[in-house]
């Protein structure tokens, strides 16, 4: 009987083909089973982002001190005509609207430097929930805080989700947001001044190393604003609700805070390049989640592998070619042809 482990370490394994058919072939002895029964794995099993906690509880480093991090990412079915769950959407990776699969992503980290893993995750899929992003987005922290018991106060992610609403939730319950803010939103310094542009502000030099107290509208509570310039003269607007002395909350622990939370996107990134989480090719809606559910798993027993093993994950994956290569170097199935080995041949 095929099943879920087979599947994954067939994602783990192999190089760029994830098709049930590519599998097939290459199963053998007792493992040995047609197509049409690993399309019926995909198509009839009922995986779910809970069998992923099952496995990465076991591995946080969860605290106060720690991280969550949430953003989304589009798995890229622009060729896909009768898939299931595509749609067309703004994908960060292409800069630009594609048809493809969106999951919302949950990351649990322990700072930079150390360990992260995906938590939770929510397929967006509005014709079939009725579900927005900021709907997942709530669900996934409530189900975090609530149901997993999650000690991190950090919660990290970007302007698209840095709505009125998101950030109310994560203050009433006693979080810390960091967040980025689109250019075009307002702010006010003081009850007695009007809502003014993030760059109408008098960035002094004491505003630009400790943030500057503003009023975001609809926002009953303060929050700290940092003008972060980035290396290339990029500027993010990073805002936080963080209550500390002018001391402790500075422009560099917040932009070391911001970069926390690019371990997200390492994690999207590895995802589609080493476990093929955009490449199914079956059309059904089930198939397509239980095959990014054991991309998932793929992706967490790598990163355990790799971790043990002091090697990226990258790495940790090329690692398994280079075995074969250095098999097929000491003993080549196919051999260089030669004056001294050309088969014979007649006329």
């Amino acid at each position: 009987m095929f099943n879920k482990q087979q599947y994954i370490e067939y994602l783990i394994a192999t190089v760029n083909n994830y098709t049930c058919t590519n599998l097939a072939d290459h199963l053998e002895g007792t493992a040995a089973v047609s197509h049409d029964t690993i399309c019926d794995f995909l198509a009839t099993a009922k995986l779910t982002p809970r069998g992923l906690w099952h496995v990465t509880r076991t591995l946080l480093q969860d605290g106060p001190d720690s991280y969550l991090v949430l953003d989304d990412s589009v798995q890229n079915k622009e060729y896909s005509k009768k898939i299931a769950l595509v749609k067309l959407q703004y994908s960060g990776a292409e800069h630009g609207l594609v048809r493809g699969i969106g999951v919302l992503n949950l990351l649990h980290t322990s700072g930079a430097g150390h360990a992260f893993y995906p938590i939770d995750y929510r397929v967006y899929d509005p014709a079939g929930d009725g579900k927005t992003k900021n709907d997942h987005f709530i669900e996934l922290l409530t189900r975090a805080f609530a149901d997993k018991g999650i000690q991190a106060r950090y919660i990290l992610f970007d302007s698209w989700y840095a709505s009125v609403a998101n950030l109310k939730y994560i203050h009433r319950q006693g979080r810390i947001f960091v967040t980025t803010l689109k250019s075009n939103r307002k702010v006010s310094l003081s009850p007695d001044e009007g809502y003014i542009h993030l760059d109408a502000i008098d960035w002094t030099p004491d505003r630009l190393q400790f943030g500057v107290s503003v009023k975001l509208k609809e926002v009953p509570f303060r929050v700290q604003l940092f003008k972060v310039i980035a290396k290339k003269g990029e500027i993010d607007w990073v805002i936080t609700n963080e209550v500390a002395t002018l001391s402790s909350l500075t422009v560099d622990v917040i932009r070391a805070r911001c970069d926390i939370r690019w371990q997200i996107e390492q994690f999207h990134r590895e995802a589609k390049q080493l476990v093929g989480t955009e490449k199914c090719q079956c059309r059904s809606a089930r198939a397509q989640r239980n095959h990014l559910a054991c991309s998932y798993h793929a992706w967490v027993a790598i990163s355990v592998y790799a971790r043990a093993h002091g090697l990226t994950l990258y790495d940790a994956v090329h690692g398994l070619l280079s075995a074969y290569l250095r098999r097929e170097l000491r003993q080549p199935t196919i051999r260089a042809v030669s004056r001294d080995n050309l088969p014979l041949t007649s006329c």
